[in-house]
């Protein structure tokens, strides 16, 4: 062995111990971060009730000091969950979630969300919303409290911000509103989707990859879905596997869905839908999550939380799994992916687009009117979402690289450091 080859070996067993100093630094400032997070508190917890009427409500801000020097100050924001088991427990695991989101997308708003144990559907459901949105108006930012107010989640209805706006004389406590309410319709026009689209377009941009030789697949077709499809498929991306039950499980293109059958799957039409999937594609199982185990270069969940389990993902081929459901993978999920060299870009990274709608409906200054004839708040939805989560993704994407770690350790690493050090602004 030459005197060369030694100092050779010696400088490459440098540069490899001073990566590791690095990583390790970085994993510790995680630590701490994890650490600091976990032992947060809610800063309001609220259960209100009226027995006469029948109404249980709850109202969770996980934290609101990150808005403090943000247009609206210190308030919490998240959507407006109703079940018949929504409970307390469930809220506040919510709202500390969209403080994870809404810290990941760069906004001064902290975490929130309220909810109702109820049925959307019953009987006199529109009596029970209404009161229970007088009980919780005295914690409403506009009223001097940290609640940034309602919105949708699930078990909503399209009546709800009328309800809501109609019952407290104000359109600014509900986000999600039509554009004659000064909102963003952000359901309608699928601004999470695009979000989630914009986080996977920007990843393997980013990569360099040929965006109209990837094949993608999409598990669920509901808003998320749809949306996703819409704006990704405008890339070049090739659609090869959908699946959701109202089509009839999962289908496998034999080539690549038509642009006929893009639009289908965007705009929800699920007759036609089936008709073109019918000619164009094989129904390879009447089980909607067996799209998650297609060969596709990218995988997009969008539908239910906890589908990519422990117990089958193993079975995930897809390198790439950009979320668009909340939660749709579990901590031992996550585990086996990325120990086997797959990259999850996690959903409080992916899909802010429905809290990034709603910051710009609460921060608004045009008229209901001047929103119906401009778009001007769907607009900015739209681009400041396209811009906040390309940024975001393009650093997470230098992290990975720089550090030597995970998609999750570098997407938590974003949000933590956000919520905990600095002080986010929106433009």
């Amino acid at each position: 062995m030459g005197p060369a080859y030694v100092q050779t070996f010696r400088a490459i067993h440098l540069i490899f111990a001073q990566e590791d100093m690095v990583q390790g630094n970085f994993l510790t400032s995680l630590a701490e971060l994890e650490t600091e997070f976990r032992s947060m508190n809610p800063e309001l917890e609220l259960t209100v009730r009226d027995p006469a009427q029948g109404v249980e409500g709850f109202v969770v801000v996980w934290n609101s000091q990150i808005a403090k020097h943000g247009p609206l100050g210190p308030c919490g924001k998240g959507g407006t969950r109703i079940t018949p088991s929504t409970s307390l427990d469930e809220i506040r695991m919510l709202a500390q979630r969209m403080a994870l989101k809404n810290a990941g997308a760069g906004l001064p708003l902290g975490g929130a969300k309220s909810g109702m144990r109820d049925d959307s559907n019953s009987p006199g459901f529109e009596k029970r919303f209404r009161r229970f949105t007088q009980l919780v108006a005295p914690i409403l930012v506009e009223r001097g409290g940290i609640f940034g107010g309602f919105g949708f989640d699930v078990g909503a209805r399209p009546e709800l911000p009328i309800w809501a706006c109609d019952e407290l004389k104000t359109l600014k406590c509900f986000t999600g509103k039509p554009l004659s309410m000064g909102g963003t319709d952000y359901d309608k026009e699928g601004i999470a989707g695009l979000g989630v689209a914009t986080a996977a377009k920007a990843y393997l941009q980013k990569r360099g990859t040929d965006l109209e030789q990837t094949a993608f697949a999409v598990q669920g077709v509901g808003a998320m879905g749809a949306a996703v499809i819409r704006y990704f498929g405008v890339t070049g991306a090739k659609l090869t596997a959908v699946s959701d039950p109202r089509i009839g499980g999962t289908h496998r293109l034999n080539t690549f869905a038509s642009s006929a059958l893009v639009n289908a799957l965007s705009t929800q039409q699920f007759d036609v839908a089936k008709t073109l999937l019918a000619e164009e594609a094989s129904n390879i199982s009447t089980d909607s999550n067996d799209v998650l185990y297609e060969r596709v270069e990218l995988l997009f969940p969008c539908a239910l939380q906890e589908v990519i389990r422990g117990d089958n993902a193993a079975k995930i081929q897809a390198p790439l799994i950009v979320e668009g459901a909340n939660g749709p993978c579990t901590v031992e999920a996550y585990s086996y992916l990325l120990s086997n060299n797959h990259v999850v870009v996690p959903d409080f990274i992916a899909n802010p687009g429905g809290i990034i709608a709603a910051f710009v409906e609460m921060t608004s200054t045009i008229s209901p009117e001047e929103n119906v004839r401009s778009r001007g708040n769907v607009e900015r939805a739209k681009t400041l979402t396209e811009n906040k989560i390309t940024a975001n993704v393009a650093e997470l994407c230098d992290l990975i690289a720089e550090y030597r770690v995970t998609s999750l350790e570098a997407s938590r690493y974003l949000a933590l450091r956000a919520m905990l050090r600095s002080k986010p602004t929106a433009q």
